[in-house]
Order: C-alpha cells, then structure tokens, then sequence
C-alpha cells in the first residue's frame, strides 16, 4: 500500500478583515450582484486558504448564490410572490394586534417570510486566495422589502 510523503506546510499567518458595504435599492424587489465587493475584500484580506461570509443586516433582505441570470430573477421573484403573497392577510401587517410599531411601518409580512425562506448568509470558501465558485455561481443581495438603505457585511478570515 502506497502512501503520499508527508507534506509539511510552510507557517501560515492567520488574517482576517471585514468591511460593512452600504447600498441604496431602488425597487420593492431587487436582486444585486455583489460578488466583485466579495472578491475584493478576499484580495485585500491576504487569506491563502479559509472563508468568507456575507451576511444581511435586515430581516427583510437576504444573501444567497445562485445565477444572475435575467429570466431566472423574474422566475424567482414570481416564485416568492406565491409563496408568500404580498396581498395575503399576514397577521403582522395587522399593526392594531402589533407593540411598539412606528408611525412609518408599513405592512411587510411577505418581505419577512421571504427572507426567512432564503437566509441571511453565505459562508464559501477561500482557495488559493480566491473565493471558490461555480462557472455560474454569483453572491446576491437580495431587497425583498424596497426601496431602502442597506447594509450588508462582509468577513473573510483563514491562513495567509
């Protein structure tokens, strides 16, 4: 039985860095590609091997991957309108049931629902300084409750 020679690693420095990113939706529903913004920071991090998460900082947007693919983000958004209809009569759009509801709040059951389906985070691998995706594979923040001001953040962390 043959064996691989052990392979001992040259010393490795643990790094991290992450940075916050801020962005303005422009429709109830909107889908951005935000996989450069991750590249970068994996770049910046100096991370050989190890990963990267992009987390939401809302409850009514998500992160997922997937592809950009026009056709498919009109399929998605009609696919997330029936399973949790806008119109429907969500309790939590019911604000004389609700505590402690501002002035502005607006009905948005089916954003919350919606985001609940497709997570808040991502977390992917770092290979060889490079975050590891498929051919077709895209990190997307996704509005779910726009227009808004978001944010999302963006953590990479491994050896160098």
């Amino acid at each position: 039985m043959a064996t691989e020679p052990l392979v001992r690693p040259e010393p490795a420095e643990f790094r991290t860095l992450s940075a916050t990113h801020r962005l303005k939706s422009s429709r109830r529903v909107e889908f951005r590609d935000v996989t450069s913004l991750v590249e970068d920071l994996v770049h910046r991090s100096g991370v050989l091997h190890g990963t990267v998460s992009i987390t939401t900082r809302h409850t009514t947007t998500a992160i997922v991957v997937n592809e950009p693919e026009p056709l498919l983000l009109e399929d998605t958004a009609a696919f997330l309108e029936k399973l949790a209809p806008a119109d429907a009569a969500w309790g939590h759009n019911d604000m004389s049931r609700r505590h402690d509801v501002p002035p502005d709040e607006k009905a948005n059951a089916d954003s919350h629902l919606r985001a609940m389906l497709l997570g808040a985070s991502e977390t992917l691998p770092i290979v060889d300084g490079r975050l590891s995706l498929g051919r077709w594979q895209r990190v997307l923040f996704l509005e779910l409750d726009g227009p808004r001001r978001r944010e999302f953040t963006i953590v990479a962390l491994g050896l160098g």
